[in-house]
């Protein structure tokens, strides 16, 4: 009876996981504004010098747009997620909070980018492995409750292979920005901007194989 008593109380609910997660997103994509900054004027006050300086923060405001989507795209992913995930524990728990390091992070991983980002190789090796451990950890969390029984037990074969798939997207993204970046710099990480067309084509798939 104890054995049993033991067992049932490692099973959580996954409600409070998802209430940190939106908070740590809400204040990590907020956050992310601050690296985009305000014009620094050190010659002759005008509207002219005002809007060119102004205009020298185009990289910072990409930047910031950049990671706004990339971020609302890892949110989007553990929504869907927690749609299937209905039993937790405290091994997810720990595998969860390490991921929302990596998340909470971004805000420093961009403004490193968003300002050396054209010049230096290292500022943008921070910003893919940001990405990439993000991305590597988000996968051990599906593949660590999908193993666990954590999942739905309605869940279909499709989804859970359509999901194991879609969640190596990122990271994998990651790794190719990466590899770019070596070559065009700060440019690279617009791979990202593939992401949800990219999730949408093999969601369309495996609904249609499905059905």
């Amino acid at each position: 009876m104890s054995d049993q008593s033991n067992s049932i109380n490692l099973w959580m609910t996954t409600s409070r996981i998802e209430t940190l997660v939106d908070g740590i997103f809400a204040i990590a994509m907020t956050l992310l504004v601050l690296s985009i900054g305000v014009p620094t004027i050190t010659g002759n006050l005008s509207e002219t010098a005002f809007q060119q300086e102004l205009w020298t923060l185009w990289p910072n405001i990409l930047c910031y747009a950049l990671s706004f989507w990339i971020l609302s795209g890892f949110w989007r992913n553990n929504h869907q997620q927690f749609q299937f995930i209905k039993r937790s524990n405290p091994t997810l728990i720990t595998i969860t909070v390490l991921w929302l390091l990596f998340i909470a992070l971004m805000p420093f991983s961009t403004e490193i980018i968003a300002e050396y980002g054209g010049t230096y190789f290292t500022a943008n090796v921070i910003f893919q492995l940001n990405l990439f451990f993000a991305g590597f950890i988000y996968i051990i969390n599906w593949q660590y409750a999908t193993r666990r029984g954590l999942l739905d037990d309605d869940i279909s074969k499709a989804t859970i292979k359509m999901l194991n798939i879609s969640s190596v997207i990122l990271p994998t993204l990651s790794l190719i920005a990466l590899g770019l970046s070596y070559y065009v710099l700060a440019w690279s990480s617009l791979v990202y901007l593939t992401h949800p067309f990219l999730k949408k084509i093999l969601e369309n798939r495996y609904v249609n194989n499905s059905s």
